[in-house]
């Protein structure tokens, strides 16, 4: 089977993010397992500037518990990376709003992903945000 490249894990991250309940989650899981990604995703919310720190720490808890990445310093630094590059982007959109979304990992070989799918605002007027980012990292005995 062919490795798949930045943009594939980048695809399956932003899938991830996307789906609107656990067993859409589990299905698109299997998908992509059967195409050697591994992908997890985590639910979020709360007010932005507060949130920044949690949904980071969400995503690189949420990798190891899926055994997308290992317990080093490296594989949870690359993806604390690409979920703070996630975040970022969104940044100006969200800034002293309410947020509520997902976060999703995906990993294939050396590349990881993390997508950040956003509803910003309050109440039902909620504006909506997609943020991506990505490492490459080293093989670990995970793959």
């Amino acid at each position: 089977m062919q490795e798949k490249g930045s943009r594939d894990v980048a695809q399956a991250a932003v899938k991830m993010a996307a789906t609107s309940s656990r067993d859409e989650e589990i299905s698109l899981k299997s998908e992509l397992s059967a195409s050697n990604i591994k992908v997890g995703a985590v639910d979020f919310g709360g007010d932005f500037v507060s949130s920044i720190n949690k949904i980071i720490d969400r995503a690189v808890f949420m990798a190891k518990r899926e055994n997308i990445i290992d317990d080093s310093h490296d594989e949870e630094g690359s993806v604390a990376g690409a979920a703070h590059e996630a975040v970022i982007q969104i940044m100006q959109k969200a800034m002293g709003m309410n947020i509520g979304g997902k976060i999703a990992v995906s990993r294939c070989g050396e590349h990881v992903a993390v997508a950040v799918f956003f509803g910003i605002g309050m109440l039902h007027l909620n504006e909506v945000a997609i943020g991506l980012g990505h490492r490459a990292i080293g093989y670990s005995k995970n793959q």
